[in-house]
């Protein structure tokens, strides 16, 4: 009973790593290309990026222009 669960047990292994291993078939649709970036993304990602840190200087000026204390 052991001695079969091993065989089994080594015989998904060795299953699990071939079919990790080998390519797919030559007759399998091929993989599709590498997305390229047309830049519109880049733009957004640094508007985002931008309109953060208006919103952090925005709420960390407010509570200055609101108190009591001359700062500057």
């Amino acid at each position: 009973m052991a001695s079969s669960r091993f065989f089994i047990g080594i015989l998904l292994a060795v299953f699990t790593i071939v079919f990790a291993v080998v390519p797919p078939s030559a007759g399998a649709q091929s993989m599709a290309p590498a997305p390229v970036s047309d830049g519109t993304s880049v733009d957004q990602g640094l508007a985002c990026v931008l309109m953060l840190a208006a919103l952090v200087l925005t709420y960390l000026i407010h509570p200055l222009d609101a108190s009591s204390y001359n700062f500057f």
